[in-house]
């Protein structure tokens, strides 16, 4: 899958992919739900599900590191910012040949424009928060966290999912 089309399946993702409600409770599940996908496939990943502003489930697996957890702020950094996923952005920059320091004068120690954390939108209310991963490659990283809201949407992930490259 081209650039382009990676771009509109990322923007679908976006759109389909909404939660009724985002509290407490709906964050752990979403966060042991992703726990249990790493684990079972033997994944080293920091997973961190938030509201703007407040975190509401992380852990950080065996074969992590500090750096992982770095990662996941810097790219919820985007979300937050932008209200996309941090792979769209990352991919409409790529397409452009611009960064997000060239283009909106943001630090790279605090924003990271690599795929992995993807906005989390509740109908009527809008984007409130995001759900981040860090640990595979950055398309590896927005596939599993989508894969894991397709599940806990009862959404079919093969409708929805990334072609493989």
């Amino acid at each position: 899958m081209g650039l382009m089309e990676d771009l509109e399946r990322v923007a679908l993702q976006e759109r389909e992919l909404r939660l009724p409600e985002l509290d407490a409770r709906v964050a752990w599940e979403l966060g042991v739900r992703l726990r249990s996908m790493a684990e079972t496939r033997g994944q080293a990943v920091v997973i961190d599900v938030r509201r703007f502003g407040q975190p509401l489930f992380f852990a950080a697996l065996e074969g992590t590191t500090p750096d992982n957890a770095e990662w996941v702020r810097r790219k919820s950094n985007v979300v937050a910012r932008f209200h996309r996923s941090s792979y769209r952005v990352g991919l409409t920059l790529r397409a452009k040949n611009d960064t997000l320091l060239e283009k909106y004068g943001l630090p790279v120690a605090d924003y990271a424009a690599h795929g992995g954390s993807f906005p989390l939108a509740v109908a009527g209310a809008g984007i409130v928060g995001s759900v981040t991963i860090s640990g595979l490659p950055q398309r590896e990283d927005h596939e599993l966290v989508v894969e894991a809201l397709c599940g806990a949407l009862g959404r079919e992930y093969a409708d929805l999912s990334l072609d493989r490259e």
